[in-house]
């Protein structure tokens, strides 16, 4: 935790919008090994052919398509302003650290990060800054980036989404809830739970391995079975939220359905009434602000925020706008 900062940061999008002269439109399964790309790149955009080199790691478990739509507003930025994109990824965190300081070593003009193990991470990001690098994170982090020694974070406040989410299942009459966490020692994932139990007292967590999907259908159609009092199931990604579907029917539960997240295959549930809400992060978004928040910082000093983080969410889909977003999430936009 860092101690001298808030955890209910009143800057919203709209802001850093206005103050970067945006133009926007607008965690899980697995398998394939870990993978490294390079993208955005070259002139044409609509900003400037600034020539900077970002480097964008992050713990993603190949195969999860919540990343696409981090990397998609990340290339949108760096394509925008004339900006080389270097994106690579690995869950473990001992790697991602890796990463980081290979970016480090390579002399990029700035790092954007996820923070999901912060304590593995803080010797790299000292490094950059060291270096002279500036970084920024997003996505995971929220309560650790400031300590950790990133300029600025774009993100959820997971706390508040899982807070949130909990008073609404007890609002609609939920009694007790299974929140399934899907990646051990992610902090993100360990407040959206906490947050659910504070929303919804009668709230015990799962441990489920994500990155193999038909023991997470196994895990769960199991405590399904053994425990009948389960009335909600709150799922932690998209991805998920699918296999919750399968355990459920597989058990013949009659459990309702939030998850975090979006994905086509969500947002359609949501529409088809399968699945209640989601509280969306905006992944697009995340990966957009903060390429452009280091272009920003680099080109004019900006410092975006005000010393806090710049919030993404939560932002609740359900029935009554599933119809105008569902097609921003066909475009991997939402």
């Amino acid at each position: 935790m860092t101690p001298t900062r808030t955890r209910r940061s009143l800057t919203v999008v709209a802001g850093l919008a206005t103050a970067a002269a945006l133009a926007l439109a607008a965690c899980s399964g697995g398998g394939a090994p870990a993978t490294s790309s390079t993208g955005g790149g070259g002139g044409g955009g609509a900003g400037d052919n600034s020539g900077y080199t970002f480097a964008m790691v992050t713990h993603e478990t190949p195969g999860d398509t919540f990343w696409d739509k981090i990397k998609a507003g990340a290339q949108q930025a760096a394509k925008n302003n004339g900006i080389t994109l270097k994106y690579s990824n690995d869950p473990d965190p001992a790697k991602q650290a890796t990463l980081i300081q290979n970016a480090v070593d390579s002399k990029v003009d700035g790092i954007a990060t996820t923070l999901a193990t912060p304590d593995a991470l803080a010797g790299a990001v000292k490094s950059a800054n060291d270096a002279g690098i500036p970084v920024v994170a997003f996505n995971s982090g929220i309560d650790q980036y400031q300590k950790v020694g990133a300029k600025m974070y774009f993100g959820s406040d997971e706390t508040l989404a899982g807070t949130t989410a909990g008073k609404r299942i007890a609002a609609a009459g939920g009694k007790k809830a299974l929140c399934v966490i899907q990646a051990s020692g992610s902090v993100a994932l360990e407040a959206r739970c906490a947050g659910v139990k504070a929303g919804l007292p009668a709230t015990e967590n799962i441990q489920v391995n994500g990155a193999d999907d038909p023991s997470v259908v196994s895990a769960l159609q199991a405590k399904l079975a053994q425990d009948s009092s389960i009335d909600y199931i709150v799922t932690l990604g998209a991805p998920i939220a699918l296999d919750a579907l399968k355990a459920m029917d597989a058990a013949s539960s009659k459990a309702k359905l939030v998850t975090f997240d979006l994905n086509v295959d969500a947002a359609q549930a949501i529409k088809d009434k399968k699945i209640e809400f989601s509280i969306d992060q905006q992944p697009y978004v995340q990966g957009y602000l903060a390429i452009q928040a280091l272009y920003l910082n680099k080109k004019n000093g900006n410092d975006i925020g005000g010393g806090k983080a710049v919030l993404t969410g939560p932002s609740f889909v359900d029935s009554s706008n599933i119809d105008q977003i569902l097609p921003f999430a066909k475009n991997n936009t939402r």
